[in-house]
């Protein structure tokens, strides 16, 4: 069975592909966008970000195949 590949939607207006359960720091790093990070081990929320619509640590989740498109959007947190 092949691997389903996403387009994904970032903040900037780049739209890049990834294969889902590619991990979202290497799925942004392969499309020249930077995600902020901190613990890298889920704790902190440093590398919060919203995809279509629902907020996930990237350092400790994958690109979901739910979809073949998503939105995403980077949180902001005025502690950071």
């Amino acid at each position: 069975m092949a691997v389903k590949t996403i387009k994904i939607h970032w903040p900037n207006g780049k739209v890049s592909e990834a294969k889902a359960g590619a991990h979202w720091l290497a799925a942004a790093k392969s499309a020249g966008i930077s995600i902020p990070t901190g613990c890298l081990g889920g704790s902190c929320g440093a590398c919060e970000i919203d995809v279509d619509g629902e907020t996930v640590r990237a350092c400790i989740s994958s690109v979901p195949s739910h979809s073949s498109s998503l939105q995403v959007e980077f949180s902001s947190d005025p502690h950071w």
